[in-house]
């Protein structure tokens, strides 16, 4: 494992603002909005990045092909999630980065047509660019914004070219080394 990005103070404040459409709301009101926009989007696939979206997808009759969690919720440790359906892949992710583990377990996750659980042992945060970058085009990538709802990215060519400007921007540490 070896970190390819790590955040900087100066992108700290970027993190928190949505990257795409906030649906806003409780899980009962923002999975109803979801699903509107699943059944008129029709997306070629669905990512979910955190423990609560991830398990309110799942019990609300979604099924994302990618889930990305990291038992916690709110910085606090949750119980570890089980889906039934999926094949799991165990990542290191310490907070603050992307590691190179990460970035190969989404890219490989999103090729086939498998249903992949990435468990990450560290921190998920900043993995949606990454689920963005390399998800099909028009995919849906679905995260938790705390306190108002969930955030929905469509993975458009404009969204994967501000993905990529983000990464970019990130402290790039032993890539040329």
């Amino acid at each position: 494992m070896r970190i390819v990005y790590a955040l900087t103070p100066e992108l700290q404040q970027y993190f928190k603002e949505p990257f795409g459409k906030l649906l806003r709301g409780s899980s009962p009101q923002t999975m109803k909005q979801l699903k509107a926009i699943i059944a008129s989007e029709k997306p070629p696939t669905i990512i979910s990045v955190g423990d609560t979206v991830s398990k309110n997808l799942h019990k609300h009759g979604i099924t994302p092909q990618v889930s990305i969690t990291d038992n916690k919720s709110l910085r606090r440790t949750v119980k570890p999630l089980v889906f039934e359906e999926k094949k799991v892949i165990r990542i290191q992710n310490p907070p603050s980065t992307i590691t190179d583990e990460a970035e190969y377990a989404i890219r490989d996750a999103l090729k086939g047509k498998e249903h992949i659980h990435v468990a990450v042992v560290g921190e998920e945060d900043l993995l949606t660019p990454i689920a963005v970058l390399y998800a099909p085009e028009n995919a849906l990538i679905v995260y938790g914004q705390p306190h108002k709802g969930v955030v929905v990215v469509k993975a458009t060519a404009e969204k994967k070219a501000k993905a990529k400007e983000l990464l970019d921007a990130m402290a790039r540490l032993g890539k040329d080394k």
